[in-house]
């Protein structure tokens, strides 16, 4: 008599195939939140104490350097407007920002637009002459500068600083428009030549309209430059009435020491307007980047 053993056979099941995979994604999604949170903290920690710093006094800053402070006072604050006269530098700072990026808006794009089109030997030489311009430092430039300026009448004027601002970074403007123009295509040019637009037409109702994320982030751009440029407005303006908040900040800086109560509520009144304009302009900035990357 045979005797069968039953059979003890068990189904096993397998393990899911993308367990690794997901496990390699985790640590990759861990890893990023870990140094984006660190480069948060490197980023806005300076900025967390220049503001915590410019909340105390010289002496509660040498006994509490890095501590929270004993007693939080908005006198320093006080003392800054009045000190740089806040209001009239801010004006100042303003109308030279906005004058030179609106300068270098227009001319940038009417140099841009032929260059972006016209596919010719001389249109090539005048883009690269442009893009050479990107290589020449500021402090060549100075000199010269004062000098036309000098010979023009406009030292110690809103016009000079301006004018001044707006030619060193007009060849970038340029360099920027060309490349966003080159992938934007013709169709809207050609329709509206055929609706009897001309030159002038066209460029307003087509070419600014098309440009205007790009215009978005170039003034960004500028604007982050020329109010934080020192230079420029340190040699071409003389009169107190005219100084910029740079320079307004420089003046707190004494040739051999300088106060943090004085210097640090002098930053964070001049950096302040900076974050208005990009939290307004946030929106077109970040359609400009995505248009310039879908297009390219």
């Amino acid at each position: 008599m045979t005797l069968t053993a039953p059979s003890t056979t068990r189904a096993v099941s397998p393990a899911p195939a993308d367990t690794a995979p997901r496990r390699r994604r985790r640590l990759r999604s861990a890893g990023s939140h870990i140094g984006l949170l660190m480069v948060t903290l490197v980023v806005v920690a300076p900025i967390l104490l220049m503001v915590k710093v410019s909340l105390q006094s010289d002496a509660d800053f040498a006994a509490h350097p890095l501590s929270w402070p004993s007693h939080w006072s908005l006198h320093n604050y006080v003392a800054a407007v009045h000190a740089m006269n806040y209001g009239r530098s801010l004006y100042n700072t303003v109308l030279i920002t906005g004058g030179a990026a609106a300068l270098v808006v227009l001319t940038g794009s009417l140099a841009a637009w032929p260059m972006s089109r016209i596919s010719r030997r001389w249109t090539r030489t005048v883009y690269q002459l442009f893009v050479a311009g990107l290589t020449v430092p500021v402090f060549v430039m100075i000199t010269p500068l004062y000098m036309f300026m000098r010979d023009l009448g406009l030292l110690d004027s809103y016009a000079s600083v301006i004018l001044a601002e707006a030619a060193i970074s007009l060849p970038f403007a340029v360099l920027f428009f060309t490349s966003f123009l080159r992938s934007v295509p013709v169709d809207l040019e050609e329709a509206a030549a055929i609706d009897g637009a001309g030159p002038l037409r066209t460029y307003w109702h087509v070419i600014l309209p098309v440009l205007r994320p790009a215009s978005a982030t170039l003034v960004i751009t500028l604007t982050l430059a020329i109010w934080n440029d020192l230079v420029i407005p340190l040699v071409l303006l003389t009169s107190d009435a005219k100084q910029t908040m740079t320079l307004d900040v420089y003046s707190t800086i004494g040739t051999h020491a300088y106060s943090t109560s004085q210097l640090l509520p002098t930053v964070v009144l001049g950096t302040v307007p900076l974050l208005i304009v990009f939290l307004v302009l946030q929106r077109h900035i970040v359609a400009g980047i995505t248009a310039g990357v879908s297009k390219g």
